[in-house]
């Protein structure tokens, strides 16, 4: 059984990821990003960071706004975001990524959760015995796409590629970034699943349940850990473009 506690922090936890997502997005109606895509990249991180991805929205994602582009043109200065630290550009990139991964996740949970069928044809029952694990194969497919689709939207503009180079461009600089990142999440994902919720507590717990949304918020934290080392690999190497 869950404990009351768990149930209380789980619904403090989703509530503040969700505010902070909306108080990002508000802010971003009002001075949009210079790159239309981190408009999305944003809120979607603050969905699992919340005041993390608030905090950083404020302090480095601002330097990157229409707003402070036209005042560095006005001044013929460089871009304030590209004064940043090399520490914060990878991480930047690492969120660039994790955001597709946040939101090709949220979609295939709760489609799997709304028509359990769909796993089925993911590999429940015939190749896996958990449904968690026919489910990872949708994250992972939806979460490659949007990953793809946000790093096109990024690279395409920056280098001034044709389409069908931009996209190739985007697969080499997403693949491996976002491959690390499933790992460090489905890696969290299968502790609190097997050996939390089931070992300490005794519960099975449902995609409609703010514990799963709380396990899922550390899980992408997680994915940012893992995938941080190989963002700064593809910025190092000029694979991905830093942030």
């Amino acid at each position: 059984m869950i404990p009351t506690w768990l149930h209380l922090l789980s619904i403090v936890a989703v509530a503040t990821g969700l505010l902070c997502a909306v108080l990002i997005a508000a802010d971003e109606w009002r001075d949009p990003q210079h790159m239309w895509i981190m408009n999305v990249v944003w809120p979607a991180s603050a969905l699992y960071a919340g005041p993390l991805a608030l905090w950083g929205y404020r302090r480095w994602g601002k330097l990157a706004s229409h707003r402070a582009m036209q005042e560095a043109e006005r001044r013929n200065e460089p871009m304030p975001s590209m004064a940043s630290p090399f520490a914060v550009k990878v991480g930047k990139g690492a969120t660039h990524c994790g955001s597709g991964c946040a939101l090709g996740d949220l979609c295939a949970e709760w489609i799997a959760f709304a028509i359990p069928t769909v796993a089925v044809w993911f590999g429940w029952h015939s190749l896996f015995a958990e449904k968690m694990f026919a489910v990872w194969i949708l994250d992972y497919i939806l979460a490659f796409g949007f990953g793809i689709a946000f790093q096109y939207f990024t690279i395409k503009p920056m280098r001034g590629l044709s389409p069908a180079e931009g996209l190739w461009q985007a697969v080499k600089a997403d693949t491996l970034s976002l491959t690390a990142w499933q790992i460090g999440m489905y890696g969290f994902m299968a502790i609190a699943h097997f050996w939390i919720f089931a070992g300490l507590f005794g519960a099975e717990v449902e995609v409609a349940s703010f514990e799963f949304w709380f396990a899922m918020q550390i899980a992408m934290l997680c994915g940012f850990m893992t995938a941080y080392p190989v963002n700064w690999w593809l910025v190092k190497r000029g694979i991905k473009e830093a942030m």
